[in-house]
């Protein structure tokens, strides 16, 4: 699917080739073998603090319900009744003592145990004592503050998965970890409807060949962006604000302090993370951004971008965070726009055998990699 090709000017590699980006076949393997296999990210652990707490989600093409139990415990499970299966829960969050179906009242604790069957007095104990009619149970953990969901059997822990990129990012883990994103909140969040293939847009964030194209803003606020190197063609790597610059946002204005935890040295620096299969990371010095993918199908693809700030700074009265919005939604607007351009052609004879890396994006193939041996295509 993806081969090395030898010029008289150096080695440039070719992507993958269009089918793979509009195939309903391939697109059921990624699920599959890519998604159902990874830990997947859907929230934040303070969204689901206290006892009783919840959020809902959808993933996978699963319902999902997450809670905070009596014990403190946080658990996920299939939003679905066990009786008829109706959506349990039909809000995006709130708070309850028990979960009770609204088609025929069947209610469930907040450890998903079956608790009551009205009008069943003849297979009530039968029914209540049964673990099997209780809530079916997927697999959370929560990393950085961040909750995250498994639907394999037997999951490997999230650290393995996601340590692991943070290491080859990095080289080590304590710089991220010195983010604290556990002790921020979302002050704001966009959705996004992209008419792209999952794929289009992960590799769109690991390269900044295109920065100086279609960037304006971004490159002004991180000029070296401008050479086609972004933070991800090697481990370590972060940019430096324009000397202009006070903080990362449209006017380049700010005087919010570092958060928590940052060294000097992190100051006025920009750290790009893609974490597969799904997720980017930007580090910042007063702000954190998240986005998620959700893939749809094999040609549409949903992002939830979030903002993260310092909920002491969120509390201040002058407090306000859309200078810093403004440029990461730009930013995603143009990204998103050059993503649809490149969709609408997968399915052209031209890029039937795809298209070409140069040097400066070759890193891009290592994901190539990933996903051709996730759904077990040979990488040729």
């Amino acid at each position: 699917m993806e081969q090395s090709v030898v010029t008289g000017k150096g080695k440039i590699r070719s992507t993958l080739k269009g089918e793979l980006y509009t195939s309903s076949e391939i697109f059921e393997l990624e699920k599959k073998y890519i998604f159902a296999e990874s830990w997947l990210f859907v929230g934040y652990e303070y969204e689901v603090a206290t006892p009783g707490q919840y959020i809902t989600t959808k993933v996978q093409d699963e319902n999902i319900l997450i809670t905070r139990g009596k014990d403190y415990v946080l658990r996920a499970f299939l939003n679905v009744c066990r009786h008829r299966g109706a959506t349990l829960c039909s809000e995006p969050s709130g708070k309850t003592g028990v979960f009770r179906c609204p088609y025929h009242s069947w209610s469930y604790g907040l450890d998903g145990s079956l608790r009551g069957v009205p009008k069943s007095s003849d297979c009530h104990e039968e029914l209540v004592n049964n673990d099997t009619y209780g809530l079916e149970e997927v697999h959370l953990q929560t990393w950085h503050g961040m909750i995250w969901l498994n639907f394999s059997e037997n999951p490997q822990p999230v650290e393995q998965q996601l340590d692991s990129q943070i290491m080859d990012r990095f080289g080590e883990l304590e710089t991220f970890a010195r983010y604290q994103i556990q002790n921020l909140r979302v002050a704001h969040s966009k959705t996004y409807d992209v008419k792209a293939n999952w794929k289009i847009i992960v590799e769109n964030f690991q390269e900044c060949y295109h920065c100086s194209a279609i960037h304006p803003e971004l490159t002004a606020a991180l000029p070296e962006f401008r050479s086609g190197i972004g933070t991800q063609n090697q481990p370590g790597l972060g940019a430096s604000f324009n000397k202009d610059v006070e903080a990362f946002s449209i006017s380049g204005k700010g005087n919010r302090p570092m958060l928590k935890g940052l060294l000097p040295d992190d100051d006025r620096l920009y750290y790009g993370i893609t974490i597969v299969p799904h997720v980017f990371i930007n580090l910042t010095p007063d702000h954190v951004i998240t986005h998620r993918i959700i893939p749809i199908n094999s040609e549409r693809s949903i992002v939830i971008c979030d903002w993260l700030f310092d909920p002491e700074e969120m509390a201040q009265p002058d407090f306000e965070p859309m200078d810093a919005v403004e440029l990461f939604h730009r930013v995603n607007e143009q990204d998103f726009e050059a993503c649809q351009w490149c969709q609408e052609n997968m399915t052209s004879k031209a890029y039937k055998n795809g298209g070409i890396l140069v040097p400066i994006e070759q890193h891009v193939s290592k994901f190539y990699d990933y996903v051709l041996e996730s759904i077990g295509l040979k990488v040729e």
